[in-house]
């Protein structure tokens, strides 16, 4: 896991998202107390638990980016989740124990893939060589419907000294065809494991292959593909067998207790207390429910327990009808750092468009210079798109920066629709603040009648 300090945390953070402070000195410091907690003596190090982070603001400030963000920095297994898909135990729906579930196929996947980057090298060459096996002597067809029910595979018979010779010979001119890359397009057959379409049973997590497929044998199938295709398939399977999976899931698991980040979006929808009849009756059901994960407990899952003592939990919600009040004492408690998000400002929303790594400008510009188009934004556009995004989430519905996206969109439909064909030449485009103002004219006209009608 890498180590980095609050400082670099944050500096990281800043290079993705725009403002927002408080939030990312918070889980900076949550993170680095991972760090610390790790190299203090056994008996101490079990009581020091993770200060649990609740976010509160409005949508689209960066809420969801930083956690998104924090768990890629430090290659940590994440899952995010919205409160209001879980249901109380009883009622149809998933239960919270499926977030820990999801969260252990994260941390699969991600040890999958750094265990796969180790055997990369052996798994391309042992594909080498049994592609070459195929060029050579291709798959006999198999016709006993027994051997097919049992995953048996006949076996051949004994080649003469001449023959084996004479394969050998061939074998070495076709390695030599496949190192130079004069082979990529010739056809061979390759036996691939058939895919089923996974059956999950309604409002559990349990898959009806998983249940059989240790049951069942696996069923297969000839497919003609070229040898670039036929690569990556040997490939693939190379790599399965060169993995451990048991060490992989013994990893996983002690990846997803030490070093776990869930991420607990749309938390207000599941405020409030009272009772009631109707569809909020399981609401403060689910709060009680997502208690004892918060708290530290151990979740049964197919690849064994995983206990959640150590997880870093952020709930975030913009708490525009209900009050962080509303939740039941208890799990407030269990989030003991309180962030405030503040709403984006029209600088904001400039520096947005820009600064980012991932700045949208930046986006649209490489997008359409596949079609020969540069794209330019001058000052003044940028202030008339801030300024509009700015006033547009003030009178009507507050959506953050996501009403970047749509006015960009807006902005950019004829350039984009215009672009392209295989003989284009290439045209610069400068978009200046007269031409958002004519592209935004409908828009912004709509806008102000609504304002009139009841």
């Amino acid at each position: 896991m890498i180590q980095l300090t609050p400082r670099e945390i944050v500096r990281e953070l800043d290079r993705y998202i725009i403002g927002q402070d408080a939030a990312k000195r918070a889980v900076a410091v949550a993170l680095r107390n991972r760090y610390r907690r790790a190299q203090l003596p056994p008996e101490i190090r079990e009581e020091v638990t993770p200060k649990n982070i609740l976010m509160v603001g409005p949508t689209g400030v960066g809420k969801t980016e930083i956690a998104r963000r924090l768990a890629k920095l430090v290659d940590a297994p994440f899952v995010k989740v919205e409160a209001t898909k879980f249901t109380e135990v009883g009622y149809v729906g998933r239960d919270v124990e499926s977030i820990v579930r999801d969260l252990l196929e994260a941390s699969i996947r991600l040890v999958k893939e750094q265990h796969t980057a180790r055997v990369r090298q052996r798994a391309e060459k042992n594909a080498e060589e049994r592609l070459a096996d195929l060029i050579v002597k291709p798959i006999k067809k198999k016709t006993n419907p027994l051997d097919i029910l049992l995953g048996n595979k006949p076996k051949e018979p004994e080649l003469a000294p001449e023959e084996k010779e004479r394969l050998s010979t061939r074998r070495s001119d076709v390695m030599e065809k496949l190192h130079k890359g004069e082979m990529e397009h010739v056809i061979v057959e390759v036996e691939v494991e058939e895919t089923a379409p996974r059956g999950e049973i309604p409002g559990t997590d349990m898959n009806m292959n998983d249940m059989l497929g240790t049951i069942l044998p696996k069923r297969t199938k000839i497919r003609k593909v070229e040898v670039r295709e036929a690569r990556r398939i040997l490939i693939a399977e190379e790599e399965q067998n060169l993995i451990d999976m048991d060490s992989v899931y013994t990893e996983a698991i002690d990846r997803a207790e030490q070093h776990g980040i869930v991420f607990l979006d749309e938390i207000d929808k599941v405020a409030g207390r009272g009772g009631g009849n109707g569809p909020d009756v399981s609401r403060e059901g689910v709060q009680r429910d997502i208690l004892p994960i918060v708290e530290g407990s151990t979740v049964n899952t197919k690849y064994g327990p995983v206990r959640t003592d150590h997880m870093l939990f952020i709930a975030a919600g913009a708490f525009h009808v209900s009050k962080v009040t509303d939740l039941i004492p208890e799990l407030q408690g269990r989030f003991p750092v309180r962030v405030d998000l503040k709403p984006l400002t029209r600088e904001d929303y400039k520096r947005i468009l820009t600064q980012p790594e991932n700045a949208l400008i930046r986006q649209y510009q490489m997008l359409l210079k596949v079609d020969n188009v540069s794209l330019t934004f001058d000052d003044s556009a940028l202030d008339v798109i801030a300024d509009y995004a700015w006033q547009a989430n003030e009178t009507a519905e507050n959506i953050g920066a996501r009403r970047l996206h749509t006015l960009l969109e807006m902005i950019l439909n004829d350039i984009a629709f215009n672009a392209g064909g295989g003989d284009a030449p290439e045209v610069e485009v400068k978009v200046d603040a007269e031409y958002v103002r004519n592209q935004l004219s409908e828009e912004i006209q709509s806008k102000d009648v609504k304002k009139y009608i009841l």
